[in-house]
């Protein structure tokens, strides 16, 4: 299978100080950064996804700020990809999948932020459009969540959404784990 390594949302508004500071974001963009180094190693392809939000009234990827950035922990270099989307489906009117196609990648290992929406949305959406995924679960964040008065913690979330995407949607692996099978 051709794999490309598809790097969502990791930016500067997700960590310490930014505007929508996730539970773990640190750690994450570092084991992306790993997997980020391991497909560069290989010379396998890598696509970065940057949320712009457009949405008015919005508080964080505001354009033309720092908080909508690639984070430098997977900074992107020359001649990397960069797609931009203004929505939680990576794939949602963006060059996305034009561009896996005509490379024929079908294998698509991802990491990213937030696990509950765009990382979400986006493996959801590679899966129902034939691509196998892998997601490397300890290279994703996200936050807290509040629901009828209840708060569920991140660590929660994370669980919860990780085991619905394992199986069905994506193989849900470490970043060691996957770094290994390259």
């Amino acid at each position: 299978m051709n794999t490309a390594l598809l790097i969502i949302d990791i930016q500067n508004d997700y960590f310490p100080g930014g505007a929508m500071e996730l539970v773990g974001s640190t750690e994450a963009g570092a084991q992306a950064g790993r997997l980020l180094a391991a497909f560069r190693g290989k010379g396998l392809p890598v696509i970065h996804v940057q949320h712009i939000s457009t949405r008015p009234g919005a508080s964080f990827f505001v354009p033309d700020t720092k908080g909508v950035e690639i984070h430098a922990s997977v900074a992107p270099q020359a001649g990397e990809t960069i797609i931009q989307k203004n929505f939680p489906n990576s794939f949602r009117d963006t060059p996305l999948l034009q561009h896996l196609r005509d490379r024929d990648i079908t294998r698509l290992v991802i990491a990213g932020m937030m696990t509950q929406m765009c990382i979400d949305s986006t493996v959801r959406a590679a899966a129902d459009l034939g691509f196998a995924c892998s997601l490397a679960h300890d290279a994703c964040a996200t936050r807290d969540l509040s629901f009828g008065g209840v708060t569920v913690p991140a660590a929660s979330v994370q669980a919860a959404f990780l085991a619905a995407l394992n199986g069905l949607f994506a193989r849900v692996q470490t970043t060691d784990e996957l770094c290994a099978g390259l």
